[in-house]
């Protein structure tokens, strides 16, 4: 098959990658020349995706795929395209599909007829049938269902291990007529692998949910189910600290019955995806309390967090703060929607001096960011754990000079490990 791949960025271009590995003709398309430049020369531009640089350089110089900044290049007689093009959503749950309502027009305009068009960003349940349906067939002058037929797949990975996600998690699809969605079950069928998973009862591989409607709200309600459990888990630990109670051995203890799987609590949710996709089904579901709820919970941890240290530590003018980790969570160099921006305004707020470490990124990196660099060995008088990164297990008093109270939002550590300093960690006294 020729497969076009629009827009080059986390996801797409690791799924460009799985569909090339399959043996098939495949052309990504993205606005930005650098990253075109850097996928043609079989670099990858972003880094800390397994597999991903080997698999460019396997790849790119056979041919198997390129990249491009121009659609004319790409869609005209693509047997499917695939858009995993970025949608925005504000504080208020407005979704911004600036971005993504500019890609389907350009793409409408080098549509032709056969080909299967697949939408993989999460979007708010009606969006493929209502909004690009008529966009697409206005832009191109074909029918959906007759010259081209439209679905919505979710994409399931998390940066960092996409291609393992890929095999690991069934292929949700959902299309707007039974031809349709035949067709997407053919093409994913043909550019995926899935791993054997005797526990599901459908097994895994791609999965028909009857509906574009339904697929779109799948991915709405896996991940809004992360967030409110994520809020009832911190609504458990902020309890659990006023009345002398561990959190984590409550939630261990109530996990070992088969009917609970209580989250872990912590300083922030962050990413592009669980902070985020409750804010898009509250788009279509303005009523759902729960759901507002837990993300005003889990918005306030980084606020709750702060209060933790001031409670331990005192007066937070004038005092040196380092919060260790910019990035949303351990491991992954990106800062989407990070409790790091959070944290930091919490302790200005309050006077204090915030220095931010984070091992995955340099000072200049930092400071674009907004952010004053500290460095393991300075001195410090306090410090937040903001993201789980394995350096941080490690660290001892002597790392941080000066260190008199170590609030541990992620719960990397212990207070063992800090003797003679004030040791916090939320949801334990």
């Amino acid at each position: 098959m020729k497969i076009a791949v629009i827009a080059l960025g986390k996801i797409g271009l690791p799924l460009a990658v799985q569909f090339a590995s399959k043996g098939h003709e495949v052309v990504g398309v993205d606005v930005n020349a650098d990253v075109v430049d850097l996928v043609n020369k079989g670099v990858e531009p972003f880094p800390g995706e397994a597999e991903l640089q080997d698999r460019l350089s396997e790849l790119v110089p056979a041919g198997a795929l390129r990249a491009t900044t121009d659609y004319a290049d790409a869609v005209p007689g693509a047997d499917a395209v695939v858009l995993v093009v970025p949608l925005f959503v504000d504080d208020e749950a407005r979704p911004d599909f600036g971005w993504m309502d500019a890609a389907t027009r350009e793409l409408a305009r080098h549509l032709t007829k056969g080909t299967l068009v697949s939408y993989e960003t999460t979007l708010p349940v009606g969006t493929t049938r209502e909004r690009w349906k008529p966009m697409l067939e206005e832009g191109s002058g074909l029918t959906e269902g007759a010259d081209f037929h439209l679905v919505f797949s979710p994409e399931r990975v998390l940066t960092g291990r996409v291609f393992a996600d890929l095999r690991k998690y069934p292929k949700l699809i959902g299309g707007l007529s039974e031809a349709g969605t035949a067709k997407a079950r053919e093409f994913y069928e043909a550019v995926l692998d899935f791993d054997d998973r005797p526990d599901l009862e459908r097994g895994n591989g791609v999965w028909d949910l009857g509906s574009a409607e339904a697929s779109e709200l799948a991915k709405l309600a896996e991940t809004t189910y992360r967030d409110v459990n994520i809020g009832l888990a911190n609504q458990f630990a902020r309890f659990a600290a006023t009345a002398g109670i561990d959190i984590y051995q409550v939630i261990e203890a109530s996990n070992s019955q088969p009917y609970s799987h209580i989250h872990r609590p912590g300083i922030a949710v962050g990413g592009h995806c669980i902070p985020v996709y409750p804010r898009l089904y509250l788009w279509n579901d303005p009523e759902a309390t729960v759901v507002r709820a837990a993300r005003e919970a889990n918005a306030a941890m980084p606020g709750y967090t702060v209060g933790l240290l001031e409670g331990a530590h005192g007066e937070l003018s004038g005092q040196r703060v380092a919060v260790l980790g910019a990035a949303y969570r351990g491991g992954v160099k990106e800062t989407a929607f990070s409790g790091v921006f959070a944290t930091v305004q919490a302790l200005k707020d309050r006077g204090a001096t915030v220095l931010v470490h984070d091992p995955m990124y340099t000072d200049e990196e930092l400071a674009k960011l907004g952010f004053d660099a500290y460095h393991l060995g300075e001195k410090v008088d306090a410090a937040v754990v903001q993201a789980d990164h394995a350096e941080y297990a490690k660290l001892r008093p002597a790392d941080l000079p000066g260190i008199t109270t170590f609030v541990d939002g992620r719960r990397v550590s212990s207070a063992e490990a800090w003797p003679g300093v004030t040791y916090r960690v939320i949801g334990k006294a």
